[in-house]
């Protein structure tokens, strides 16, 4: 017994005509005769009642029917699943991104990939976001969670993926809570050694006149809530940061109004943005992923 053997049998079964079965099968009444009577021959028992003028199922017939009917929709089911993995997406892409981005954007984003290419194996890779286009440039990885600015290399891709406003912190214990209590000349800043929260903070200091006191400059924004919340200074922080950080609870959000956000997105090499799996990654659906 084999497929071609049920699909010839299933067919005669419904059509119950040997010469219209034997032409929509494209084979011949002999051919259609001998595949029917070997199936009777396998299984020990008559399929179809036959005489001159009609052809009718066995009782017999009528379970082959019933078990051939759903093994050949198995089997057709399995042949479209291997299709599918054969065609799926197979390999490994990296990707890099702050901690902060690792659990505010990243587990949604995963989760829609990994849904869609279950194939592709991900490698996460984590640091400071000022080194994202440094990673990307470099060829460390495929893909990057960064923060676009003005002087973005013009060989890079950027996907946008939202706004991410900039917020003023300050030290609890120090209940400062309007930007007009603070004095500049007094009040140290903490600010980060390099990457847009720097850049856009000094654009921001010069619109207003302000020459700040900088106590400290640091590696990274998660930096900056720690040295803020230990009463080292006030500081500029991406508000995404701040929600994530553990020490949210130590420092005061100063309203200011006149700070401009900063896109975050995905970014990759221009020459590399339409490989298969970094296309993929770029044409999810990150609106409804979050």
């Amino acid at each position: 017994m084999d497929f071609r053997s049920l699909q010839l049998f299933n067919h005669l079964a419904t059509s119950l005509h040997f010469g219209d079965t034997a032409q929509a099968m494209y084979v011949s009444p002999s051919t259609l005769s001998r595949v029917i009577q070997r199936l009777e021959d396998e299984l020990g028992c008559s399929l179809f009642k036959r005489d001159n003028r009609k052809v009718a199922l066995t009782h017999s017939g009528h379970k082959l029917l019933a078990f051939s009917t759903q093994a050949l929709k198995e089997w057709q089911q399995l042949k479209a699943n291997l299709k599918e993995d054969e065609d799926a997406l197979q390999g490994e892409i990296s990707l890099f991104c702050s901690v902060t981005a690792s659990q505010s954007h990243l587990p949604a984003i995963l989760r829609q990939f990994r849904q869609q290419h279950p194939g592709v194996d991900i490698r996460l890779v984590t640091g400071d976001p000022a080194l994202s286009i440094d990673k990307v440039k470099q060829q460390e990885c495929d893909l990057a969670i960064a923060i676009h600015t003005p002087d973005m290399p013009t060989d890079l891709y950027f996907s946008p993926l939202e706004d991410v406003p900039l917020v003023l912190i300050a030290p609890k214990e120090w209940r400062l809570t309007q930007l007009s209590q603070i004095d500049w000349t007094q009040h140290q800043v903490v600010m980060p050694e390099h990457g847009p929260t720097r850049r856009i903070a000094y654009h921001w200091f010069a619109e207003h006149g302000v020459r700040p006191n900088v106590y400290a400059s640091v590696g990274g924004n998660e930096a900056i809530v720690s040295m803020v919340a230990l009463e080292c200074g006030i500081g500029f922080v991406p508000k995404v940061v701040l929600d994530h950080s553990s020490m949210a609870n130590s420092v005061t959000q100063i309203p200011v109004k006149d700070i401009e956000p900063y896109p975050l997105g995905l970014c990759c090499l221009q020459t590399k943005q339409h490989e298969p799996l970094i296309d993929a990654f770029l044409k999810l659906d990150i609106a409804s992923a979050r």
